[in-house]
């Protein structure tokens, strides 16, 4: 199993003000990683991190050689404005292997392929004509989902994935994510969703103001720090 990540003391700052302090944990091919935290911890400020989108102001990073090339799928929290986008499915999906050429704006076969396979396996081919704006909240998701899986090499990063779906089309999404993960794909997904947390992850990060958490799901729900996500009652059952 290969290291794709490590972090080593690592803090990161948000307006001027460490959000997230000597932070260190790596993450291995294959894993689902649930970040979780108070609002205002720090998780998205890390995932703008772990992207390469944001410097810390302390600590170290080591990535791997296939995320140096920036080769990470990445599906930001919904903006309204992501509703309105006029670009057919196809294009959209397509999008995400842009980051595999740098000023070149054509499209080879390989990236028509991998597209394809991405549309695929999230059931888009019959939407692959639709323009984005017409879909629903939950195929906008697999549309995007979709993007981010062309455009990496097997590591996801999901801020709040299914904020805004109703509970039967985010069960579906949660579905989607931990197939991808049993095919091998590595996860790393914020989420206030305690319950996806201990049915799909296998690690937790769990961001406090001034203390973090990492380790196993499994040693996660027996800690104290659950007790704020999860009644007693529910986490004696979970």
């Amino acid at each position: 199993m290969s290291r794709l990540l490590t972090l080593e003391n690592v803090s990161f700052a948000y307006d001027r003000r460490r959000v997230v302090r000597d932070l260190s944990f790596s993450i291995d091919e294959g894993d689902y990683l649930a970040i979780i935290g108070e609002n205002g911890s720090g998780k998205t400020t890390l995932l703008r991190g772990l992207l390469g989108l944001k410097e810390p102001v302390s600590g170290t990073i080591t990535r791997s050689e296939a995320l140096k090339a920036y080769r990470i799928g990445y599906l930001p929290q919904q903006i309204p404005e992501q509703r309105d986008f006029p670009a057919t499915v196809r294009e959209i999906v397509l999008s995400g292997r842009l980051n595999r050429h740098g000023f070149v704006s054509f499209y080879t076969k390989e990236d028509r392929r991998e597209a394809d396979r991405a549309m695929e396996r999230l059931a888009l081919e019959p939407l692959q004509k639709r323009s984005f704006r017409e879909l629903s909240g939950g195929q906008r998701q697999r549309v995007l989902l979709a993007r981010a899986m062309v455009a990496s090499s097997g590591l996801l990063l999901l801020d709040e994935p299914v904020a805004g779906l109703d509970p039967i089309v985010s069960h579906d999404f949660y579905r989607l994510i931990r197939e991808l993960n049993e095919d091998g794909v590595t996860i790393v997904m914020v989420s206030h969703d305690i319950h996806c947390v201990t049915k799909n992850s296998d690690h937790v990060l769990h961001l406090g103001y001034g203390h973090y958490y990492f380790g196993t799901t499994e040693a996660y729900m027996e800690s104290e720090l659950v007790a704020s996500y999860l009644p007693g009652e529910e986490r004696g059952h979970a």
